[in-house]
């Protein structure tokens, strides 16, 4: 579909085929991004990865982030981290589900996101401290509100002056106020002779180390810095958390496929207390789970947009320089001419299927896909397969008197990350 946002061309991309086509053939020359104000503003004008315009400085960062921010290794080393929050969020669950009381997962899996996050970003715990991590939590909401905003600069220049009449303009800078502060404090902890052990080797060290190395090309600044922190802040909080939500709502709405995994995960386990991250590579119908999940309930519908660079011709359409390029993960996952029975959660479609979230099967492409895709993938795949294991092996789940799974809503708040409009609230029977 395409139109004119004020003098922007703009195009959205609902069809497998030609994502598919856009992301091979033509991936350099849709490569660049749009520069929108809320997103410039809060990457420090585009020193971050996923807001920077296609340049050499994106790719040295780009380069920088794979190699040694999330590379296997990195992500292997934050496995302790991972194991210890999920370890207490499931002790949380138990003592609630003690007093028979309902538990608000969309609330406990955020916090666990989050708490992840701060130790493996920034070696810091705010799981302890509630007022400090809804302070952060707020913080997060905000951004992902200013990121995903609509700014009249953008689209209709001339009218920019209405920004400060809705309130946009200043919104945006207290927000970037507030998180260039909370920045800061991170940097001035790290950066203290007496900084706790827990901040060597997070990804915030590793940054600093660049800075001071200047082993790379593109002398990495604070600001650089800061605008990474966005990046793992902002995306890398709310995307884990959704995805295991949204999958426990399509579980509780379809409860052979719940009776199954649940099957699955504790026949292996046996007497086992809790499930590691060696043991869900045995788990093929777990896996596929999560692979239907993040199809039938996108953690991010729409995939941030690009901008072409020169004139290209996809499926027969001119698409002209300048064009910002729209791709709505929602309706490619479930485009009838990809996927059969796309509006079904049927996990089975992926067993016995070389079908992978990583950008290489276009039907399925949660992370994006091309030069532009999210390098920390297996960051986040890795809390969300953990803490989703662990809720199933646990507990035995249901829903609150009077209420059955036909009444479980989906609908969804606005936002760049898709959460559930309403909190997912269940009761827990302890199974271990």
């Amino acid at each position: 579909m395409s139109m004119k946002l004020g003098n922007v061309p703009v195009i959205v991309v609902s069809s497998a085929k030609i994502a598919k086509e856009m992301f091979t053939i033509h991936d350099i020359a849709i490569s660049d991004r749009p520069g929108l104000t809320g997103q410039q503003k809060l990457s420090y004008n585009g020193k971050d990865i996923a807001f920077s315009t296609y340049s050499d400085y994106w790719r040295e960062i780009r380069k920088i982030s794979v190699l040694h921010l999330f590379n296997v290794k990195q992500v292997n080393s934050f496995a302790p981290i991972r194991r210890d929050e999920v370890f207490h969020m499931i002790q949380e669950i138990s003592n609630i589900s003690d007093k028979f009381e309902p538990i608000n997962l969309s609330e406990t899996l955020l916090s666990l996101s989050s708490s992840i996050i701060c130790r493996a970003a920034f070696g810091k715990s705010y799981r302890e401290t509630s007022s400090v991590r809804g302070t952060f939590d707020e913080l997060v909401h905000e951004a992902q509100a200013i990121l995903a905003g609509f700014f009249w600069a953008d689209y209709f220049p001339m009218l920019g002056w209405m920004d400060k009449v809705t309130g946009m303009a200043s919104r945006l800078e207290k927000c970037f106020q507030k998180l260039d502060a909370f920045y800061q404090e991170l940097i001035d902890e790290h950066m203290s002779p007496n900084r706790p052990k827990s901040m060597e080797g997070d990804i915030l060290d590793i940054l600093i180390k660049f800075k001071e190395g200047s082993t790379n090309s593109i002398g990495i600044s604070w600001e650089n810095i800061k605008a990474i922190l966005m990046n793992i802040f902002v995306g890398g909080t709310d995307a884990s958390s959704a995805v295991v939500t949204w999958a426990m709502t399509a579980l509780l709405k379809t409860p052979d496929a719940m009776r199954r995994v649940q099957l699955e995960i504790r026949s292996l386990l046996g007497k086992k207390p809790f499930v590691d991250e060696d043991d869900i590579q045995k788990l093929p119908y777990f896996k596929a789970v999560i692979k239907e999940a993040m199809r039938f309930y996108p953690p991010i519908p729409l995939i941030a947009p690009r901008v072409a660079t020169k004139l290209c011709f996809i499926d027969g359409y001119e698409i002209q320089p300048r064009t910002q390029i729209f791709f709505n993960f929602w309706s490619i996952a479930r485009d009838p001419e990809y996927w059969k029975n796309p509006n079904e959660f049927l996990p089975d479609r992926f067993l016995d299927s070389k079908i992978d979230y990583r950008g290489q099967d276009f039907g399925l492409i949660p992370f994006g896909s091309g030069r532009r895709a999210c390098p920390g993938i297996s960051l986040g795949v890795a809390t969300v397969e953990l803490a989703l294991a662990n809720l199933l092996y646990a507990f035995d789940w249901g829903l609150p008197d009077g209420i059955t799974g036909e009444h479980v809503e989906t609908d969804s708040s606005p936002g760049i990350t898709m959460h559930k409009k309403n909190a997912l609230c269940l009761m827990a029977k302890s199974y271990i």
